[in-house]
């Protein structure tokens, strides 16, 4: 665990109600972690008089200008053309890449923050590409998910390198020395799935990797279940999980704002079961597990959800503090560089071709 103070920077201008809300969040981080300083990345004409009113926030960060704010709406090739050094979105994460912040925080445009950090702070050596890890609740508790939209498709190398870094993510998060780990899929039986899949099991099987425990193939309903810690998919399927999860939550609490309220009978039964729909609806509540990881990049970044309130900014900020207090990039490189060697000493483990994965 790092000690000292963990510097959090902000893009301030991100997301779809800008300094408001971003401040407010970290705000509310700041009370719960006192030894946060925030680098606030944004127009300063805009930003000041809301930190103004945060006096707290105010003596923990500093507030640096940035003229660009990038837009919801930009193509991420857009936004990196005219966004490139001079926005709040970049500046934010060229702070990480410069060593003044340990981490960088933005609710705006996904595919923007991820083109900029990409193109900025560059991958870990031995990784093809990046990932969004999402935190995702489960009857058990939490569990991890990725790729869940950071790029489409995988070959089985990446597949393996996702379950890698997403393990580290769970020894952070969830305290356990070797996380559980399932790869997504339409069946748990060996012999159904895609090739890239079903290589990747056979590698994930028959290497021992020394941060975690494959527990084989599992479906859809298992990532609601907790089946096991971390479950891994390239990010079109990923995605789809997740937006279908999102609108699945809604759709329940809308049968049942209508159930309760449709007649005399049903709001007394509400009445009488409130605190367990209290309960319920705090536990589907999305701002309370807001906050991806870019997993795979040389260094920290977390994208918040673009139309989140304080609360739910705040549970992103929080993320990134965890991360970087619990040494994310660290574990990631030391469960990489055990991995490979592993690897090497199993190369018989090849593709269909019989090129090496090593």
């Amino acid at each position: 665990m790092t000690t000292g103070k963990v510097r959090i920077a902000l893009d301030a201008m991100g997301g779809d109600h800008g300094p408001e809300v971003v401040l407010a969040g970290a705000a509310l981080t700041l009370q719960k972690h006192p030894d946060t300083f925030f680098l606030l990345h944004g127009d300063e004409a805009i930003c000041a008089p809301v930190l103004n009113q945060l006096p707290a926030l105010k003596a923990s960060s500093r507030l640096i200008h940035a003229d660009i704010a990038i837009k919801m709406d930009d193509k991420p090739s857009q936004a990196l053309r005219y966004g490139r050094g001079k926005s709040s979105m970049w500046r934010a994460i060229d702070s990480v890449k410069q060593g003044e912040a340990d981490v960088a925080v933005s609710a705006g445009n996904t595919g923007a923050l991820m083109a900029m950090a990409l193109f900025c702070l560059r991958t870990m050596a031995n990784i093809d590409r990046p990932a969004i890890a999402a935190i995702w609740p489960t009857i058990k508790g939490e569990s991890i998910v990725l790729d869940v939209g950071a790029t489409i498709g995988a070959d089985a190398r990446q597949l393996v390198d996702l379950a890698i870094m997403g393990s580290a993510m769970a020894q952070i998060m969830f305290d356990i020395t070797k996380p559980t780990v399932g790869l997504l899929n339409v069946g748990v039986e060996e012999m159904k799935g895609v090739e890239e899949v079903k290589l990747a099991a056979k590698i994930l099987r028959e290497t021992e990797m020394p941060g975690l425990t494959y527990a084989g193939f599992v479906e859809g309903d298992d990532i609601g279940r907790g089946t096991v810690d971390v479950v891994v998919t390239e990010g079109f399927a990923g995605n789809i999980a997740l937006k279908t999860a999102e609108g699945t939550a809604k759709q329940i609490g809308t049968y049942l704002k209508a159930a309760m309220g449709r007649t005399f009978l049903s709001k007394l039964g509400y009445l009488l079961a409130k605190s367990a729909f209290a309960e319920l609806k705090d536990r589907l509540d999305p701002r309370k597990v807001n906050g991806g990881v870019f997993l795979g990049l040389d260094g920290v970044v977390i994208k918040s959800h673009g139309g989140t309130d304080a609360t739910g900014f705040s549970a992103a900020v929080d993320l990134g503090y965890e991360m970087v207090r619990h040494d994310l990039m660290a574990k990631i490189r030391t469960s990489l560089n055990e991995s490979f060697g592993h690897r090497a000493k199993s190369n018989d483990a090849a593709d269909p071709k019989g090129e090496s994965l090593a």
